[in-house]
């Protein structure tokens, strides 16, 4: 967009790194501001200035996602130094996995917390300025583990879960005012939480998928940038499972 003044705002929780980086990067490229969140700076600056660098433009923002107050200060932020906020990506997430027996009340809690809680606070707080905008694309990161669960994450499997049903309530309640919601649901990414697993099940995982292969950051960055589009306007309240064809039915 050659307008500045007419540049979609697009806010990307959990940007420092991984599909958040990707996603970031993506939708920069694609002529958005995008606000870049997390709770460290530095390795937000490092993507801010990789945006930069090839022209695109970008914002620093540290926020704690499990902390309510900080989403809803961070979202008026940016709705007070950009007039607008038009794009809200929550892909923030965490995992503490551990079998049901062993599972802690805190384990629980602080998955939810942080998966989801903090995407209903961030949805809550930025339909306000897409209201007033009359324009809006929430897209929300699930996971495959959402729609099919796995064993030993049952708190990750809840959060991811139940985003895929808040997601399609706010479809319903926000679409009359030009605002679409969607999720993207990742399987197996090549990223810094994948890469600590085993040998063993990163095989077992290709075997399981009909192309015989884990996916890349980019190709959920792809996905997102869909859902964030102009054309996209007429796309609300959809899952769609980036997984090599893993969950299909």
């Amino acid at each position: 967009m050659s307008d500045k003044t007419e540049q979609r705002v697009a806010v990307v929780t959990g940007a420092s790194r991984g599909l958040g980086e990707a996603i970031a990067l993506e939708l920069a490229a694609q002529g958005r501001h995008v606000v870049l969140v997390a709770r460290s700076a530095d390795r937000l600056e490092a993507v801010k200035s990789a945006i930069e660098s090839t022209g695109g433009s970008a914002s620093v923002k540290t926020c704690d996602v499990s902390d309510s107050s900080s989403i809803e200060a961070m979202i008026g932020a940016v709705f007070t130094e950009h007039g607008r906020l038009d794009i809200l990506v929550n892909n923030a997430g965490i995992t503490r996995d551990t079998l049901v027996l062993r599972m802690s009340d805190e384990q629980f809690d602080e998955v939810i917390n942080v998966n989801l809680k903090s995407a209903f606070v961030a949805c809550r707080a930025a339909a306000k300025p897409m209201m007033k905008g009359k324009w809006g694309r929430i897209i929300n990161i699930g996971s495959v583990a959402g729609l099919v669960g796995n064993p030993g994450q049952v708190n990750y499997a809840a959060s991811k879960s139940a985003l895929l049903g808040m997601t399609k309530s706010l479809a319903k309640e926000l679409g009359g005012k030009g605002i679409t919601a969607n999720v993207v649901a990742p399987g197996f990414i090549e990223t810094e939480m994948t890469d600590v697993l085993p040998d063993a099940i990163k095989e077992g995982v290709k075997t399981m998928t009909p192309l015989k292969r884990m996916g890349v950051a980019q190709e959920i960055a792809s996905a997102v940038a869909y859902f964030a589009s102009e054309g996209a306007s007429y796309t609300t309240g959809q899952v769609l499972a980036v997984d090599g064809g893993m969950t299909m039915t």
